[in-house]
């Protein structure tokens, strides 16, 4: 299976230094991916308000990648694979 939404890449820069939700609220995270779309940056499903996911569900962006250091992956929520995004 391959992704069907890497045309949708954008060339983009991170939002924030952090999870820009959780920095709102007072929350920490995990790990933070950002989105392939619009640079926002979220933090990941092991955090505790996945809000990553909850972007994904809000904007229907498909890619977000991870920033963390030496990381150069990213996940399609739609298609629900990996995807390379060096």
């Amino acid at each position: 299976m391959r992704c069907t939404h890497l045309n949708q890449i954008q060339k983009v820069k991170p939002s924030s230094k952090g999870c820009e939700d959780c920095l709102k609220i007072g929350g920490r995270w995990v790990h933070l991916r950002m989105c392939m779309i619009c640079g926002h940056v979220a933090c990941c499903d092991s955090s505790p308000n996945r809000h990553a996911t909850a972007h994904f569900h809000a904007t229907k962006h498909p890619i977000m990648r991870s920033v963390e250091p030496g990381e150069d992956w990213g996940w399609c929520y739609v298609d629900e694979i990996e995807v390379n995004v060096v």
